[in-house]
């Protein structure tokens, strides 16, 4: 039951979906319980994923042509912001303003804590949220099962990313506000192997709704993000930051939609 009460809270931190009354007070919250919790964000992405791909291929049974496969990938995404709250697109904003210049790191983190957004910041929203509508649209041209098992798949596997920083690399969030402050402990091996879990099957659904070497390559360009994030954050940041969890889940997202729509 301690597992149901940290994906609870886990859902709760991750997206709107009402955790009130008698169901929050048996949840409960603690710092210690929100760490344990962030085992369960792959777990959220199944929701969110299959969220996604519903709206998706609702709209694409009733939308026709390339039109209606790009309107199908509109819908499926405004569902999916409006069931997590822009959580992670605006962690990717906020990243792109802090880093998108030559500020240094004092200077950056300032940045990505100021609540309005700047030029960086819109820019990358509109590319980021154009390439995943373009290239949904791509892969409803193989057929909507394929848009719909590369969303329900991405959700998962690009929530598992954030995971491998927080467990390697230092939080340099700010002490006093940032909401990712009862995460800068570093999770546990068992944490992270409980959030392996829950991605092994989003991948086994990759390597059999898509060409194996292309399924892979996903899954391997999807790490590459992740890496390319870390990397990044550790050399203009010196560590993660809650922002940065958020830009890096949005970047494994794009990448495993890109690798999965590419032709050779």
């Amino acid at each position: 039951m301690q597992g149901l009460r940290h994906f609870l809270l886990a859902l709760q931190f991750f997206t709107r979906v009402p955790v009130t009354g008698r169901l929050a007070g048996w949840v409960g919250f603690s710092p210690t319980m929100l760490r344990a919790s962030a085992a369960h964000f792959p777990g959220v992405g199944w929701l969110v994923g299959a969220v996604a791909a519903g709206v998706f291929l609702l709209a694409q049974s009733a939308l026709h042509g390339v039109a209606g496969a790009a309107a199908a990938a509109l819908l499926s995404t405004i569902a999916t912001v409006l069931l997590t709250g822009a959580f992670h697109e605006d962690g990717l904003a906020d990243v792109a303003d802090g880093l998108g210049g030559s500020a240094d790191r004092r200077r950056a983190l300032e940045i990505m804590k100021d609540s309005r957004i700047g030029a960086f910041g819109a820019i990358a929203l509109v590319l980021a949220l154009g390439l995943k509508i373009a290239l949904l649209a791509v892969l409803a041209g193989q057929g909507a099962m394929s848009a719909a098992t590369a969303l329900l798949a991405a959700h998962v596997l690009s929530r598992l990313a954030p995971l491998f920083l927080i467990r390697w690399l230092p939080h340099v969030g700010d002490e006093g506000t940032s909401k990712s402050k009862p995460l800068a402990d570093a999770i546990g091996g068992g944490a992270l192997l409980v959030g392996v879990l829950y991605a092994l099957p989003a991948a086994a659904l990759l390597l059999v709704a898509h060409p194996p070497v292309q399924a892979a390559v996903a899954l391997a360009i999807c790490g590459l993000g992740a890496l390319f994030m870390a990397r990044l954050l550790l050399r203009r940041l010196q560590g993660f930051t809650g922002d940065g969890l958020g830009a890096t889940q949005q970047v494994c997202e794009l990448a495993i939609y890109l690798a999965l729509a590419w032709q050779a």
